[in-house]
């Protein structure tokens, strides 16, 4: 990488991480291109649009850096996790604790969203849709799961895990709240007696 775009990279990346704190701390509103100047220590305004052309550019981009700062931050966890019970407890507890973590960032995704930012999150969304069915469907392939619809249980368990997000900021502790979505998936995957 040369220095120019290194330099490129640094800055792109100081905008993106600038927009994340003020939309969870002060909303979509008012994350404007003036205030991430202003937060930033940028001279104008210009050195945002040479790297965002415009706010839903710049939108996508902290939407694409939350999830990939929550799959790094998941992957050793889902990398040692072994059998689909295992790896379904593994994923509910890690996405959780990402949660726990990185409640500004989490808050930041969430003014996307309820500002009208569906489109930068819908990618994001249904490919963890796909991957979360995907295990559903090897776990009844291996007979570790019962019967259902893959897709059905997949929404479930999203809905559930992104429901969490204002009990955490609540103060609930996260190992608390992860072993009870771990214990209700468990015993909804599971042959009944």
């Amino acid at each position: 990488m040369t220095t120019r775009q290194a330099a490129t990279a640094a800055r792109r990346q100081q905008i993106t991480h600038t927009a994340i704190a003020l939309l969870g701390e002060l909303g979509y509103q008012a994350t404007t291109f003036e205030a991430i100047c202003n937060r930033a220590g940028l001279s104008s305004n210009r050195l945002i649009t040479y790297h965002f052309s415009s706010k839903d550019e710049l939108f996508a981009a902290v939407a694409d850096q939350i999830v990939a700062d929550a799959e790094a931050h998941m992957r050793p966890a889902l990398e040692a996790a072994t059998g689909a019970r295992e790896l379904l407890a593994t994923v509910i507890r890690a996405n959780v604790a990402f949660i726990a973590g990185h409640l500004p960032q989490v808050r930041a995704l969430q003014q996307i969203l309820l500002n009208g930012g569906h489109g930068v999150w819908e990618r994001h969304h249904i490919e963890s849709l796909k991957r979360l069915a995907r295990l559903f469907a090897e776990g009844q392939r291996t007979g570790a799961f019962r019967p259902f619809d893959p897709q059905v249980m997949a929404a479930a368990l999203r809905a559930s895990i992104d429901s969490v997000v204002p009990l955490l900021s609540a103060g609930l502790d996260p190992d608390l709240c992860g072993n009870e979505l771990v214990e209700l998936f468990d015993r909804s995957t599971s042959e009944q007696p």
